[in-house]
C-alpha cells in the first residue's frame, strides 16, 4: 500500500505498514490457535474461562485495524471530502468500548463469585494410563502461549510511532500486558490445588479489570479525537510536536507577524488549520501557496492543509510558550 487517502507514504512508512499487516495477520492466526487449546483445558477455573476471553476480545484491534485499511486508502470524494481517515478512529472505539463492556461483565461475575463463596472445580483426566490433575494442563499451556504476545507485541510497539497508528500502539500495549494475565491465571489454578479456592475468583477479577482498563483507556483515547481534541501523539502521552513546527516554519515567513495552528487527528494523518496574521494588508496568492507547501513537506501526515489569513489569532490557537 503506498497511499492513505491522497497521502502518498514515504518508503520507511510503506514498509512499516506491510510489516504491520503482516504482523497482525501472524497474531489473528497465533490468537485462534490459543483460543482453541485454552478452550480444551479451561475446566471449572474462572481465572481460565477470563483468560481465554480475554483471547477472544484481544482479536478486535487486529480486526479493526485490517478492515480500517480498506476504508482509509480510498481518495477524498463528494461524499466525504475528508476522506475515510476517521473509520480508524471508530475502529479504535470499537474495541474500547466492547473491552470495557465485557471486562466489566467479566468483573460482577467474579465479584459474585467470590461473595457467594464458589468453589471452582478442576478435575482430572486420564494420560497413557495416569491420572493427572487438569491445573498441570492449565499451566502449562498458559505459560506456553505467552511467549508470542512478547515477541509480537514489541514488533507492533515499534512500528505504531513510523505509522501515527493508536489502534496499532493499542494492540501492542495489550500484547505487551498479557505476561499478567497469565501469571495471575496460573496462580489462579495453582490456588485452587493447594485448597485456597478463592485465589481463583481474586485472578479473574484481576484479569478482568485489566481488561475494563484497556477498555476505558482506548474508548477515552477514540472518543477524544472524534470530537477533535488537539492532534496528540501516538501513545497520547503529550500534544503533537508537528504543532509548533508548523507555527514556527509560519513564523520564519518574512511576510507574517504572528501565527497559530489549529490541527485535528484525522487517524494517521492530520488535518491542518493555520491562521496568519500579515504584516500588510495584501498578501499575494503566490505566496500563501508557498507557505502552505512548505507546511505540506514538514511530515507525511499532512492530509490537509489551509492557510486562513486574518486580522488577529483566535483564541484557541494561541502559543503555549508565550504564556
Amino acid at each position: 500500500m503506498k497511499r492513505l487517502g491522497r497521502t502518498d507514504l514515504p518508503p520507511g512508512q510503506q514498509k512499516a505498514l506491510h510489516s504491520a499487516i503482516r504482523w497482525e495477520w501472524f497474531t489473528i492466526g497465533y490468537t485462534t490457535v490459543t483460543i482453541v487449546v485454552i478452550a480444551l483445558v479451561v475446566g471449572g477455573s474462572q481465572a481460565m474461562k477470563t483468560a481465554w476471553i480475554e483471547d477472544m476480545l484481544s482479536l478486535i484491534p487486529q480486526i479493526a485495524f485490517l478492515v480500517a485499511l480498506l476504508f482509509i486508502r480510498r481518495p477524498p470524494s463528494r461524499s466525504f471530502p475528508f476522506g475515510l481517515h476517521r473509520v480508524m478512529g471508530v475502529g479504535h472505539l470499537v474495541a474500547g468500548v466492547a473491552l470495557l463492556a465485557v471486562g466489566g461483565n467479566l468483573a460482577v461475575e467474579s465479584i459474585v463469585g467470590l461473595v457467594r463463596g464458589e468453589h471452582p472445580a478442576i478435575g482430572t483426566v486420564v494420560v497413557f494410563g495416569q491420572t493427572v490433575w487438569l491445573g498441570w494442563f492449565m499451566v502449562a499451556v498458559m505459560s506456553v502461549i505467552v511467549i508470542g504476545p512478547f515477541f509480537y507485541g514489541h514488533a507492533k510497539a515499534k512500528l505504531a510511532p513510523v505509522l501515527h497508528n493508536k489502534v496499532l500502539y493499542a494492540d501492542a500495549d495489550m500484547a505487551k500486558a498479557d505476561w499478567t494475565t497469565t501469571v495471575a491465571s496460573i496462580v489462579g489454578v495453582l490456588g485452587v490445588g493447594v485448597g485456597l479456592w478463592w485465589l481463583d475468583g481474586v485472578a479473574a477479577l484481576f484479569i478482568s479489570l485489566g481488561i475494563v482498563w484497556d477498555g476505558y483507556r482506548n474508548a477515552r483515547a477514540a472518543v477524544f479525537d472524534l470530537i477533535d481534541q488537539r492532534a496528540r501523539t501516538h501513545d497520547d502521552e503529550d500534544e503533537d510536536p508537528i504543532a509548533d513546527r508548523i507555527r514556527d516554519e509560519l513564523r520564519r515567513q518574512p511576510w507574517v507577524r504572528d501565527a497559530g495552528v489549529r490541527m485535528r487527528d484525522m487517524g494517521q494523518v492530520f488535518h491542518v488549520e493555520a491562521f496568519v496574521v500579515p504584516r500588510r494588508d495584501r498578501v499575494s496568492t503566490r505566496r500563501i501557496e508557498a507557505a502552505r507547501r512548505a507546511i505540506s513537506d514538514l511530515d507525511w501526515k499532512m492530509q490537509d492543509v489551509s492557510i486562513v489569513v486574518v486580522a488577529a489569532l483566535p483564541e484557541e490557537v494561541g502559543d503555549d510558550r508565550r504564556v
